[in-house]
């Protein structure tokens, strides 16, 4: 799987209007077209509820497991302002990417969440993403690091 196979540019945002959690979450959810936005938010703020998904450098995880979708998804939104996310370095997140997988499909959501950690582990990355003109260049952003780190999102 290659996060082409997970995320299309309906499901980018470059513009949040939202200035916190609970906002940005909402924004998140309704990028999931198809799905039930409730219920996406609502699996989505159950996961913050455990320990925030704000992992640092301004990227931010948020995850769950879901029913109504038999492929892992993933959407995302620059927030190049910032939002308090409650990360682990206490910064605030400005690139968050929601990952939603099948109930049945543990690995491939954890396979996912991994590759996506590692390809937003680089500052360059992250750079080019806060500095990307619209959703398809976010996009094109996150395809060419995929393609460069190995187009499968095995670990």
């Amino acid at each position: 799987m290659r996060l082409a196979d997970i995320l299309a540019v309906e499901r980018v945002c470059t513009c949040v209007q939202a200035t916190d959690k609970a906002g940005v979450l909402r924004e998140l959810a309704r990028l999931f077209t198809g799905l039930d936005e409730e219920e996406v938010l609502r699996v989505l703020v159950e996961r913050e509820r455990l320990a925030s998904t704000g992992v640092g450098s301004g990227v931010a995880i948020p995850h769950g497991r879901i029913r109504g979708t038999d492929r892992v998804l993933a959407a995302v939104a620059i927030a190049p302002a910032g939002i308090p996310f409650d990360s682990v370095d206490g910064r605030p997140a400005t690139i968050l990417v929601a990952v939603l997988a099948p109930d049945h499909n543990a690995g491939e959501h954890l396979r996912a969440l991994a590759r996506l950690s590692r390809i937003l582990r680089d500052p360059a990355v992250r750079d080019r993403l806060l500095a990307a003109r619209d959703p398809a260049d976010a996009l094109e952003v996150l395809l060419a690091e995929d393609a460069r780190q190995g187009a499968s999102l095995s670990v």
